[in-house]
């Protein structure tokens, strides 16, 4: 038999292999929660259209929880009024299953071409290792829209505005028209300067909400004026699936939080974010900025849920593509591997839930707020990567539709020193293609 069909074989049997045990993991580890989430929005979307009411007046039965999303949202999920509940559940399955393989496509597929792995082998590995994940486990078991928005914004910083598009922007505007937290997005391309993206991505939210607004005043008018600022409807600031710094603050005294010490740390976070990801569009290097700007978001947002950590997925995959491009002997790629490997395990753990009942002590300090403490990481430590050019000047600069012949995107080339010849790391492990 041929060396590459044996080659195949081999990487079918792994992937089917890796498949089994993150089923089996996932039988275990994984929490049901119902599709609560896709309720809540199912129930308001039914009660609004078929019942006569205000969307923003229903609070899913026995729960505290109603519709916490913006009008445009609403126009968007009416659909769901009209379908059964089991075709609304496949509908938000299928979606996160399409939106999650389309962004981890493009951030393994162009880290596989460059290195020499088999892409589909690559591609493969990290899907089933991202349906291990909590943050993307949890999105599909609340049936959340987190990957919808992170494709929308990738679309905006990975394929358009590396190409100079007139359309760069209008991806990050729907997103924040959508729900509020990737607006962030648009204070990233005003602090890196990319004004025309910004003012695209400012119309298109202003224009989203203003087409909801029209179509919906009543609902419009109660969202913007009280739905939006009773903070009740998204649950306590202390629950321990609230992994942003102000859940921090919160469980260090749930009565009281401190508000003032709560904006002191954002503050700090902000000022080491817009640092580091104007550094990182400097070097040309976009995907890293999306990736700072996703560990930020989790940081400054008042309520990140563990569902939302799904922006974390970039820095991690980053973090392995550093690792793999660096010296195969040397002590930065066992760092940088090591950090990916102890990242991904915490998120893959549930361990925050273990002080769910009492996160009071030093112990329970560290242990509650474990995913914080992995975003201020990556936040800190992501390395950013310099394209290979005497100016380190990125795409936009070059003059090319991506920034590199071959590279789509804006996945940067690492410095030379730091990239291992594919030829060389197939040789180093017997002839089989590396992989991540």
């Amino acid at each position: 038999m041929a060396q590459g069909a044996r080659r195949t074989i081999g990487q079918v049997g792994a992937v089917v292999v890796l498949a089994v045990a993150v089923t089996a993991f996932l039988s275990v580890a994984a929490a049901r929660h119902g599709f609560f989430d896709l309720r809540v929005y199912y129930g308001a979307l039914n009660w609004w259209v078929h019942d006569g009411g205000e969307i923003y007046d229903f609070l899913k039965p026995n729960t505290q929880y109603g519709f916490t999303y913006p009008p445009f949202a609403a126009l968007v999920m009416l659909p769901m009024a009209y379908l059964p509940w089991e075709a609304a559940i496949t509908v938000s399955v299928a979606a996160t299953v399409v939106s999650s393989a389309v962004v981890i496509g493009w951030l393994v597929d162009p880290i596989a071409r460059r290195s020499g792995w088999t892409r589909w082998f690559a591609l493969a590995v990290a899907f089933c290792l991202a349906a291990a994940f909590e943050p993307m486990r949890e999105t599909v078991n609340f049936g959340q829209v987190n990957m919808l928005l992170l494709v929308l914004v990738a679309v905006d910083l990975l394929r358009l505005l590396p190409a100079g598009s007139r359309w760069a922007g209008a991806g990050v505007g729907l997103a924040t028209a959508i729900k509020l937290t990737p607006g962030i997005f648009i204070v990233y391309l005003l602090v890196t300067g990319r004004w025309r993206a910004a003012f695209t991505a400012m119309g298109a939210a202003a224009g989203a909400t203003l087409l909801a607004g029209a179509l919906f005043p009543d609902a419009s008018r109660e969202f913007w004026t009280e739905a939006l600022w009773n903070t009740d409807r998204v649950g306590e600031l202390a629950f321990i699936s609230n992994q942003s710094l102000r859940g921090v603050v919160a469980r260090l005294n749930p009565e009281h939080p401190n508000t003032v010490a709560w904006l002191v740390v954002v503050l700090a976070t902000l000022a080491v974010w817009a640092w580091r990801s104007r550094a990182a569009v400097a070097a040309g290097d976009e995907v890293t900025g999306l990736a700072l700007t996703g560990a930020a978001m989790c940081l400054v947002s008042p309520v990140t849920w563990v569902h939302h950590l799904v922006w974390l997925l970039p820095a991690l995959i980053l973090l392995v593509d550093n690792g793999m491009a660096a010296p195969a002997r040397g002590g930065r790629r066992r760092l940088l591997l090591a950090a990916a490997l102890v990242g991904y395990a915490v998120l893959i753990s549930r361990i925050v839930w273990a002080w769910e009942e009492d996160f009071t002590g030093v112990s329970g300090f560290l242990g509650s707020n474990a995913y914080v403490w992995i975003s201020l990481a990556l936040l800190l430590g992501l390395p950013i990567r310099r394209w290979a050019t005497p100016t380190g000047r990125g795409p936009a600069d070059r003059g090319g539709p991506s920034g590199s012949a071959g590279q789509p995107g804006g996945v940067a080339h690492l410095p030379e020193p730091d990239r291992v010849a594919p030829a060389v790391q197939r040789h180093r492990i017997g002839g089989l293609v590396a992989v991540r």
